[in-house]
């Protein structure tokens, strides 16, 4: 059977090149998305000839991503259903691209059941839209940001430093604490992904903002380039009852990071109303389909 082993830093150095060959436009084929979240879905990682198989074990039996890499993925994909034959379970995706369904399709035809996972779809934005905020469908963004402004006229935006990371992560604590994230599973398994962020922010390598109002820290926002034109925004906090500070967040980490991309994915909504609301205010011009996708067996 194939070994898998928990992601460690020291994997960027092979899973990173293999993502890259693939290009595809979702969170998930991303290094840190993988690196960060590793423990809420217990990932773990192994490498078959130029294909990188990531599984979830968190679930009763593991689910995988569609291999990324480059060549025939069939041989990757007959190997981890023999594994999974081994381990009494049935092989299942739990991230299967529109354009993924097709091969899988043409390799196996008949052989996989695919679900659309809609709560988990990439919200994909035009750069500029969100940079400049222009046009009659975003008026309501510029008025939160020139209230936000005219309310806190000694608001600043800096990056994230060594020397401020501790305000930062104070904040995101306080966020969690306000926001009440450990009361339910998806709040405990977010808030740790965005502490392990934190903690190894600058081994990561990811671009990070911040935003303050007398001085305090109320927002701030980190991400990295997905693929050769989608920037990707890994993570975004505001304090809700400061007005105008996610919106201004959004805006100036854009501005900063985004130009020179045609698209910003700004991940998916987890299913969350309020999330899906707020994300679909912001107009994105498309939406990454995922599908999970199960084997028939034999």
């Amino acid at each position: 059977m194939t070994e898998y082993k928990s992601i460690t830093l020291a994997d960027r150095e092979w899973m990173q090149p293999l993502i890259d060959m693939s290009g595809f436009q979702s969170e998930e084929y991303n290094f840190n998305f993988c690196y960060i979240w590793k423990d809420s879905f217990d990932y773990r990682v192994a490498r078959l000839g130029d294909r990188m198989l990531l599984g979830a074990y968190h679930y009763k039996t593991p689910s995988f991503l569609y291999p990324p890499g480059s060549g025939d993925a069939a041989p990757a994909i007959r190997a981890m259903m023999e594994d999974a034959k081994a381990g009494g379970y049935t092989l299942s995706f739990h991230t299967v691209l529109a354009e993924q369904v097709k091969e899988l399709e043409m390799l196996f035809p008949g052989a996989f059941d695919f679900v659309p996972l809609t709560d988990y779809f990439d919200y994909v934005y035009d750069a500029q839209s969100l940079i400049t905020l222009r046009g009659k469908k975003l008026h309501s963004k510029r008025n939160h940001i020139n209230r936000f402004k005219e309310i806190n006229p000694d608001w600043t935006y800096e990056a994230i430093t060594p020397e401020n990371m501790p305000e930062v992560i104070a904040m995101s604590e306080e966020w969690c604490r306000v926001n009440e994230c450990h009361s339910t599973q998806t709040g405990h398994d977010e808030a740790c992904a965005v502490h392990r962020a934190l903690t190894d922010f600058f081994s990561l390598g990811m671009d990070g903002g911040l935003v303050r109002t007398g001085g305090r820290v109320v927002a701030f926002s980190m991400g990295e380039r997905l693929n050769a034109d989608t920037y990707l925004v890994h993570i975004e906090k505001a304090f809700s009852e400061v007005q105008g500070a996610y919106t201004i967040i959004n805006q100036e980490f854009a501005a900063r990071h985004c130009e020179g991309y045609l698209y910003i994915n700004r991940e998916d909504d987890s299913g969350q109303p309020g999330l899906r609301k707020a994300k679909l205010s912001y107009r994105p011009v498309f939406q990454v389909e995922k599908y999970a996708a199960k084997y028939l067996a034999d």
